[in-house]
């Protein structure tokens, strides 16, 4: 049973929702009995991809805001005590992970890497470009990444179209470069815009989110949950969508059954975004291992669905059915906030990022 959690009022000024978006008037969330969601940060404009650094400082991509920003929580009481610009005037600066100390920024066409950036985030420090060889098209153009179990740093590169056939060594792929930017190589093909990943804790695969091709109709294609058990595997696009539906277009180039077809079919259109498996000991049983995934919400479908937070059981390292954790983010067909991203913070509480509001939020279990 779900229960409605009072969250707290926000009149959101439009520096804080963006441009000349409505004032934003958030009451309530809804998430499941016995969890409550608060304010981690707000003042965040475009909050998209999660990092954790040093000391706890949360790090925040983001796209049309072209900056990066830290929240750190000097005083432990699990709320950002400002926000702070690392980073501005990048382009579309969406891909952010910490390793070795560093912060790295991926943006549309080179890697950014912010050396020794727990004792920096406040000076507006200086940046190694640590590879530019990136595509430099539009269209999916900002990039998610995050380094692996094996030290390389991963990076989605979305197809330069909605449907097309682009040069898989270039494009609809997962990349790895090693930390410096050299040993550049793609991990997965086939993969139209991915905007979310992780591994495994206790195998090490590689899972992924996966955005499916625009105009087919309200309900095709799916989103996909994909788990890649080795390199080298090719999810179908643009030639097959979830699995089984061929393109109208590529489709008899290719059959459905060449290619790895998601483990978890979701929502056509809904936009599955950032995901993370669930590692921390503060959710009950029925989350450990788990996946929590980002659902930013459908731009063009008659009927709007998304705008929630969702989640994977993996007993036995199996996924079962969907279940929605958080959603309130759609009333009456009104968009008050669009879920980004998700993080795993140390003492097991999840963060959830918002572009639309500017927010992050703070998910417990108890008190």
């Amino acid at each position: 049973m779900r229960r409605l959690v009072l969250l707290f009022l926000i009149a959101a000024s439009s520096a804080c929702t963006g441009g000349d978006k409505p004032r934003l008037s958030l009451n309530m969330l809804r998430v499941p009995s016995g969890f409550s969601i608060s304010l981690y940060a707000d003042g965040v404009p475009g909050a998209r991809s999660l990092a954790l650094g040093p000391d706890n400082v949360v790090y925040v991509g983001t796209r049309g805001a072209g900056k990066v920003y830290a929240l750190p929580d000097r005083n432990g009481d699990h709320r950002a005590d400002e926000v702070i610009v690392v980073a501005e005037k990048l382009d579309r600066p969406n891909g952010i992970a910490v390793h070795n100390g560093a912060l790295y920024v991926v943006e549309n066409h080179r890697v950014l890497r912010f050396d020794n950036i727990g004792k920096n985030f406040r000076e507006r420090p200086p940046y190694r470009v640590v590879y530019d060889k990136l595509p430099t098209e539009d269209h999916h153009g900002w990039r998610y990444a995050r380094f692996g179990p094996d030290g390389k740093l991963y990076i989605a590169v979305g197809a330069p179209c909605n449907i097309c056939e682009p040069d898989p060594d270039r494009y609809a792929a997962i990349v790895r470069l090693n930390a410096d930017g050299s040993g550049r190589n793609v991990y997965a093909r086939g993969v139209r815009n991915s905007v979310g990943f992780d591994w495994d804790p206790r195998t090490k695969d590689f899972w992924f989110t996966d955005n499916g091709r625009d105009y087919l109709g309200d309900d095709a294609p799916p989103d996909e949950l994909n788990h890649a058990t080795a390199a080298g595997l090719h999810f179908g696009y643009p030639f097959c969508h979830g699995g089984d539906l061929p393109d109208p277009e590529y489709g008899k180039k290719a059959p459905c059954n060449r290619f790895v077809a998601p483990v978890v079919k979701i929502d056509p259109h809904g936009a599955v975004l950032g995901m993370r498996f669930y590692t921390g000991a503060q959710f009950p049983a029925h989350y450990q291992n788990g996946i929590f995934i980002a659902e930013h919400g459908s731009w063009n479908r008659s009927d709007p669905v998304g705008y929630r937070v969702l989640f994977v059981p993996m007993p036995n390292d199996k996924p079962e059915p969907v279940e929605v954790f958080a959603d309130g983010w759609l009333r009456d067909d009104e968009v008050l906030g669009r879920p980004v991203d998700v993080l795993v913070m140390p003492d097991g509480a999840l963060l959830v990022s918002d572009d639309h509001a500017g927010i992050v939020y703070r998910i417990v279990y108890g008190k």
